[in-house]
């Protein structure tokens, strides 16, 4: 099924305007989820919204949004004061500066948009897919849609252009925020670890190579509680082994890399197959033995 385009917009740099398609990057609509019901009838719940104060139910009509700006004292906006606070949407993406996309820490990206050439576009479109790719280069700028102002990341990939949404700087938590004790480093150990990352190490990410075993493991469990059975719960896995000695743990994780478990021989695994009982013979070729 082909995939379809969910906006319009206009990339600009310059004086050069490139009209793009935007098709979502991701499926947010594979994520599996469950509704809340009434344990005794499993019925499906409904939910409400209770007065804290006079304690009834209020109407979705009666409701307005406040902000919080002391413990229980609020500030109310109505519905217009609040559109009036909207960014306008521009459909266009103005493109502020071009930098080096190894510079953009991947923690700031968020959520991501192909981009495909619109009519009239092909040209400044692969223009500017091949010129960032040589240069290896991103370009950055603003984007607003929803009501809402984004930055914008817009990058060569294959042979097309990723649009790829950005966290601001306040909405990243520095690192240093957390506490992280300085621990020296034994040259033998780096090396090991060196070693070991070489072993595992491949040319590229192919994210095909993981599943989601959880995911496959719900949707296995929702079909059998379809077709009436039951559902046998597994153990849960025995935690792992406090690691005592840093060097031996390296080197056992080298041996196990190095050294693939011999396959059996069709002899072995005859002697190892288990022996069907022995089925009782017949009476009749009892009697006939007789």
């Amino acid at each position: 099924m082909a995939a379809r385009s969910i906006a319009t917009l206009t990339v600009s740099f310059g004086m050069v305007s490139i009209p793009v398609k935007l098709f979502s990057a991701t499926e947010a609509s594979r994520a599996i989820s469950f509704n809340l019901l009434h344990k005794a009838c499993g019925s499906r719940l409904k939910q409400q919204y209770i007065c804290v104060k006079e304690e009834v139910p209020v109407a979705r009509e009666d409701m307005a949004k406040g902000y919080e700006f002391a413990t229980d004292q609020y500030v109310m906006f109505s519905p217009e004061e609040l559109k009036a606070l909207e960014e306008a949407g521009t459909h266009t993406a103005d493109i502020a500066e071009f930098v080096p996309i190894e510079s953009i820490d991947p923690v700031y990206f968020d959520k991501a948009y192909y981009l495909a050439p619109d009519k009239g576009g092909a040209k400044p479109y692969a223009l500017l897919a091949r010129a960032l790719r040589e240069s290896g280069r991103c370009a950055l700028g603003r984007w607003a849609a929803r009501g809402k102002q984004y930055i914008v990341m817009i990058r060569p990939v294959d042979d097309g252009l990723v649009m790829q949404q950005l966290l601001y700087a306040g909405e990243v938590r520095s690192i240093k925020e957390i506490e992280i004790p300085k621990t020296e480093v034994k040259d033998a150990e780096l090396k090991l670890a060196q070693q070991l990352i070489e072993q595992q190490a491949s040319e590229k990410f192919d994210p095909a190579a993981y599943t989601d075993e959880v995911r496959a493991r719900i949707e296995t469990a929702v079909q059998k509680k379809v077709d009436g059975q039951e559902i046998t719960m597994a153990e849960e896995p025995q935690g792992g082994a406090e690691v005592i000695d840093l060097m031996e743990a390296l080197r056992a994780s080298l041996d196990k890399k190095k050294t693939p478990a011999p396959a059996k021989a069709p002899d072995e695994e005859a002697r190892k197959a288990p022996k069907r009982a022995q089925q009782p013979e017949p009476a009749a070729r009892k009697a006939a033995k007789k």
